[in-house]
């Protein structure tokens, strides 16, 4: 029986303890090839476990253990001349308090700095290597640290520091913790404690001091405000050797689940079937430029395996909860101002961006001053922190970027439907009239809130993309449920696309719900040359026997006779509801459910603004 280290990352512990590990110990010797590294990857995405494997492949205290933690291993097969060949020191910025005062925030870095060394300080003792006396200043971790060096000097080897979550102090005041720039700029800028760290840092970076320094984080911003104090790691986080190092590949994946289904005895088709939906829902990360090879999300993958090898089930939510804050991130965008069509853009799934190129540097004054927030930022921005990835170049040779994938285009869903129907209220009332869509193939009470409660919002705003991607977004932010449904958008069935497709996930076929389609039609005001109060007051038949509306209704039914009998030999036994949703500019809403039968007049109903 597979153990999986959810929440683990001790990499001794998973090793010896026989946790499953993809193995990537094969890096190591790309990662010597420059003194000090920073490599960023998003929140949970295995960056710790990264750095326990080099404090244990590089800890002199560990080398009569070298064999039993990596013989398996490949590294172990070939070992670098380097390996435990030096001291560690091991900070985590994760752990320091940032409220307070500045003097608060730097008590509580030093404190932190201090306890690391009284912890190596007895690793090493108890590890058989005594160290000359290292003198401890509560009130001054720099002096404690030169102390160390001064120690470590004397036994003719060097420190090697890593460094994990370095820029905890940005994200908590970019995503809006603790909104005092000022505070910040203390700690980063001039004789701010951070910068004079890092500076102390970079002179002491010698062969008998800090031989290597690995850093890890999520963005490049501390690094950027604190470039002249630290001005001495090469960026890694593009190379493109390394862009499996966090991740999990698809074989790796598919292996595992196989297993777990032969344990649960389940029929092999169930491996497939669970291989579809964690590709649908986990896979599609890329962080290297122009690469084009995906990778898994590691820390929801290990949610999957664990929850489906204790229950032999799916997970019932594809989002673990420790992934959700993510959606602040989206927050923060949203209140930049092209962020908002931004944002309604990208719920598009298959909707891709374009950048000349990736800012690799951008300061804490760019995160807070709107000006400084051009396209490059965002998506440089969103890239960083997981909920972008790189997807190709475009034909005139542009980054690509999309939305990874189902769990994080669930974010978005979210971030938009609150953004656009701030209160709750509202949006229960819509997720209400959205259930009697899948649960008793009723649009009306759907279209009537999208025309009554939604389009009040997008008259109101002046959003670029006041279209037929308008009513998407407005449906599909009502609609979205990736619990019972794999949802998708612009769905492509043998060159053809279905609007809103929701196929209900194989695990939830026992329900009583019905797979939805719709197709998507927008008229404008100027097509049928009459203003927005017109259209408001025109009846349900005139309103039908508008040209433009009729053609939209008609030409939408028949795709969607055609996308349905297509998603019939694709997936087989549906239970599919078909609807075409034409709206009159911001104004009306009309629907048509679509039998298989191509559909006459009477099957036609409109709503109107009561």
């Amino acid at each position: 029986m597979i153990k999986f280290p959810y929440g683990m990352f001790d990499f001794k512990s998973i090793i010896t303890e026989g946790y499953f590990y993809c193995d990537r110990t094969s890096k190591i010797p790309l990662l010597e090839n420059a003194r000090s590294q920073l490599f960023i990857r998003p929140r949970r995405f295995g960056k710790s476990l990264l750095l326990s494997m080099l404090e244990n492949y590089y800890d002199i205290a560990k080398k009569d253990h070298f064999d039993g933690i990596f013989g398996r291993l490949e590294i172990g097969k070939n070992p670098t001349p380097f390996r435990n060949s030096y001291y560690i020191l091991k900070w985590d910025f994760s752990c320091i308090d940032t409220t307070g005062t500045v003097d608060d925030i730097k008590q509580s870095l030093f404190n932190h700095i201090n306890s690391k060394i009284k912890g190596f300080v007895l690793h090493y003792k108890y590890n058989g290597i005594d160290l000359p006396e290292v003198e401890i200043d509560r009130n001054d971790a720099l002096y404690s640290l030169d102390s160390l060096l001064n120690s470590v000097r004397s036994t003719y080897r060097a420190v090697y520091l890593l460094i994990d979550e370095y820029d905890n102090f940005a994200n908590k005041v970019m995503m809006g913790v603790h909104k005092d720039i000022s505070r910040y700029e203390a700690l980063v800028h001039d004789e701010g404690i951070l910068r004079t760290l890092f500076n102390f840092v970079k002179s002491n970076t010698t062969s008998t001091g800090f031989d290597r320094t690995f850093i890890t984080g999520v963005s490049p911003v501390v690094m950027s405000d604190i470039t002249s104090g630290y001005n001495i790691a090469e960026d890694i986080y593009f190379h493109n050797k390394l862009n499996d190092i966090c991740g999990f590949k698809e074989h790796e994946v598919r292996n595992v689940l196989k297993s777990i289904v032969k344990e649960c005895g389940l029929d092999i088709e169930r491996a497939e079937e669970a291989t579809a939906i964690m590709k649908t829902y986990y896979n599609g990360y890329c962080f290297v430029p122009r690469l084009d090879e995906y990778v898994y999300n590691p820390t929801l993958s290990l949610y999957f395996f664990k929850q489906f090898q204790e229950t032999c089930l799916f997970p019932f939510k594809m989002l673990d909860a420790n992934l959700a804050t993510d959606e602040s991130k989206l927050e923060y965008i949203s209140r930049i101002p092209s962020g908002n069509e931004l944002l309604i853009y990208l719920t598009e799934i298959n909707n891709e961006v374009a950048v000349e190129n990736l800012s690799d540097r951008f300061g804490i004054n760019e995160m807070l001053d709107s000006e400084s927030k051009d396209t490059r930022f965002i998506l440089s921005f969103l890239y960083y922190f997981g909920v972008l990835t790189l997807c190709g170049e475009t034909e005139m040779g542009e980054l690509a970027l999309k939305v990874p994938n189902l769990v994080i285009h669930g974010l978005y869903v979210n971030r938009v439907q609150r953004m656009l129907l701030p209160e709750p209220r509202e949006r229960d009332l819509g997720k209400m009239a959205a259930r009697e869509v899948y649960q008793r193939g009723n649009i009306e009470s759907l279209c009537d809130f999208v025309e009554n409660r939604y389009f009040s919002v997008f008259k109101n705003r002046d959003y670029r993309w006041a279209n037929e991607l308008t009513l998407k977004t407005a449906f599909l932010t009502l609609l979205y449920n990736d619990t019972l449904y794999i949802m998708d958008s612009e769905s492509e069935l043998n060159r053809g696309y279905a609007d809103l497709t929701m196929i209900i996930r194989p695990d939830k076929r026992r329900f009583k719900i019905s797979d939805v389609l719709i197709e998507f039609k927008f008229v404008t005001l100027q097509d049928v040359k009459m203003t927005g109060e017109e259209a408001k007051n025109l009846s349900k038949n005139v309103l039908y026997q508008l040209p433009s509306i009729k053609s939209a209704l008609e030409a939408g039914q028949r795709q969607v006779l055609e996308y349905g009998r297509k998603l019939d030999e694709k997936y087989g036994n549906l239970r599919l509801k078909k609807f075409v949703v034409v709206a009159l500019g911001f104004e009306r809403v009309c629907f048509t459910k679509v039998s298989t039968t191509p559909p006459t007049r009477d099957g036609v109903s409109c709503t109107r603004v009561l």
